[in-house]
C-alpha cells in the first residue's frame, strides 16, 4: 500500500522541522508504519573535597553527563528501526563528541525469537542494560566496565564505545508469562592490539521472573519501575567472552566477564515502594603483567566487584513529585592492585518516573582517587604494589529529563 501524500508530507516535516519542537512525538503513517523523535538529558555538579588544583580546596565540577536524541520507527510489521545519538565523553574536551550511539535493524517475529543488527548494547549486567537513563540512582556506574565501556573507540584499537559495539543479539522470552528472558549475541569487540587474530566477542544475558514480568522494549532493561509494575524479583546471569580480547600483541589475554544482578520490588498497600539492586561482577582477564609496560596494552580489569542498592520511594506527593531515600555500597577488589569502595546515600526527587528527577546525594570512597588503572600499582610496571588514594567525600546534585 502506498503512502498516502499527507503522510509522506507528514514525514518530511519531520526531517525539516527542528528536533526539539517534535520531541517525544510520534508520526502513524498507516496500520504498519510510524516514526517517534525523543530527548534525553542528564546534568549534574559535583564537589569534591581536596579536588582542586590547590589540593585543599573543594573542587567545583559542572557537568553535562549524556544529551542524546532518540529516534524510533517500523516500516513493515516485523521490522523497525532505532537511531540514538549522544554527546560522548562530554567534558572531556580530547575525546567529546556528538556521535552516533545506536545504530539497530529490527526483525522482531514473535515473543521467542528476534533480531536486532547493527550498532548496539552489548549484553551484560542490568546496570549495562539499563543505560543511565534507566537506573535507580544518578551515578549508577561504580563498578569495573565491560570492554566495550572501557574502550573509547570502535574498530581498529577498540572494543566500542558506551556499552555499545558493531554485532548482533537475538532475544525472546519463553513460558506462558515470558517470564525466561534471555539475549545473544555476537560482536567485535577488541580490534587489533592484543587481537591479531580477529577473534568475535561472544555474549549473553539470561533472566528469570519469579514475580510480575518485567516488560521492556526488546531485552533492555530498567533499575526500578517505581512500582507501576507492581511486585517484582528477578535475577540473571550473563557473560562476556573474547579470545584475545584484553593485553597487547605481545602479552595478550583472553577476556572473560561473569556477571549476575537482582532486581527486588515490593509495592504496599500505603503506596510505598521499596526497591533492591545488587550486582556481583567476576573478571578474568589473562594476560601476564608486562603488558602493562606495553604502549598498546589494552588493560582490562581482572578481580572482583558488586554494588547494592537499597530505595524507598514514599507514597505521599511533596510538591509535584515524590521523595525517595536510598543508600548504597560498592566495592572493587582487583587481582594485582588496591581494593577500592564507595558509600553513597542521596534522595531521589521522582517527578515524572525516569523522564524527570532530581537526585542529590552524597559519597565517600576511594573509587574515584584510585582511579580505573587496575594494574600493578596503577603504573606500567611489572610488580605488585599499592595504588595511592585517599578516601574523600563529595556531594552531587544531578537532573535528569527526557521525552
Amino acid at each position: 500500500m502506498k503512502c498516502s501524500t499527507t503522510a509522506l508530507l507528514m514525514l518530511a516535516a519531520l526531517v525539516v522541522c527542528p528536533l526539539p519542537a517534535l520531541a517525544g512525538g510520534k508520526i502513524v503513517i498507516d496500520d504498519t508504519k510510524w516514526i517517534s523523535v525523543g530527548a534525553g538529558i542528564r546534568t549534574s555538579f559535583k564537589a569534591t573535597e581536596d579536588g582542586a588544583d590547590s589540593a585543599s580546596d573543594l573542587s567545583n565540577d559542572f557537568r553535562i553527563d549524556n544529551a542524546r536524541l532518540y529516534i524510533n520507527g517500523q516500516i513493515h510489521e516485523y521490522i523497525k528501526f532505532e537511531f540514538n545519538t549522544d554527546c560522548v565523553f562530554c567534558g572531556n574536551s580530547n575525546l567529546e563528541s556528538f556521535a552516533l550511539l545506536d545504530a539497530i535493524a529490527k526483525v522482531e517475529l514473535n515473543q521467542y525469537l528476534n533480531l536486532w543488527a547493527g550498532r548496539l548494547i552489548v549484553p551484560g549486567e542490568r546496570q549495562e542494560m539499563n543505560g543511565p537513563f534507566y537506573s535507580s540512582t544518578f551515578d549508577a556506574y561504580q563498578t569495573p566496565f565491560v570492554s566495550s565501556d572501557f574502550s573509547t573507540n570502535y574498530g581498529a584499537g577498540g572494543a566500542g564505545v558506551y556499552a555499545r559495539d558493531q554485532g548482533v543479539n537475538l532475544w525472546g522470552a519463553l513460558g506462558e508469562e515470558r517470564e525466561f528472558q534471555y539475549v545473544f549475541g555476537v560482536f567485535q569487540g577488541l580490534q587489533s592490539r592484543a587481537n591479531q587474530k580477529d577473534h568475535p566477542l561472544v555474549a549473553g544475558r539470561f533472566a528469570y521472573n519469579f514475580l510480575n514480568v518485567e516488560s521492556n522494549p526488546g531485552y533492555y532493561t530498567s533499575g526500578t519501575y517505581y512500582g507501576a509494575a507492581g511486585d517484582i524479583f528477578t535475577v540473571a546471569g550473563s557473560f562476556q567472552w573474547q579470545q584475545d580480547g584484553a593485553g597487547s600483541e605481545n602479552n595478550p589475554g583472553d577476556y572473560l566477564a561473569l556477571m549476575a544482578d537482582v532486581l527486588g520490588e515490593k509495592v504496599f498497600d500505603g503506596g510505598g515502594v521499596v526497591t533492591f539492586n545488587g550486582e556481583y561482577k567476576y573478571f578474568d582477564s589473562d594476560y601476564d603483567a608486562d603488558a602493562f609496560a606495553d604502549a598498546d596494552n589494552f588493560g582490562m580489569f581482572s578481580g572482583d566487584a558488586f554494588s547494592v542498592a537499597l530505595l524507598y520511594l514514599c507514597p505521599n506527593e511533596v510538591g509535584v513529585g515524590r521523595l525517595q531515600p536510598y543508600a548504597k555500597f560498592s566495592g572493587v577488589y582487583p587481582d594485582d592492585s588496591s581494593n577500592r569502595d564507595e558509600l553513597e546515600v542521596g534522595l531521589n526527587y521522582i517527578i515524572s518516573g525516569h523522564n524527570a528527577s532530581v537526585s542529590l546525594f552524597y559519597q565517600y570512597g576511594d573509587i574515584e582517587t584510585k582511579g580505573i588503572n587496575y594494574g600493578p600499582n596503577g603504573t606500567p610496571s611489572s610488580s605488585l604494589g599499592d595504588v595511592d588514594g585517599d578516601e574523600v567525600s563529595s556531594i552531587v546534585l544531578g537532573m535528569q529529563i527526557q521525552i
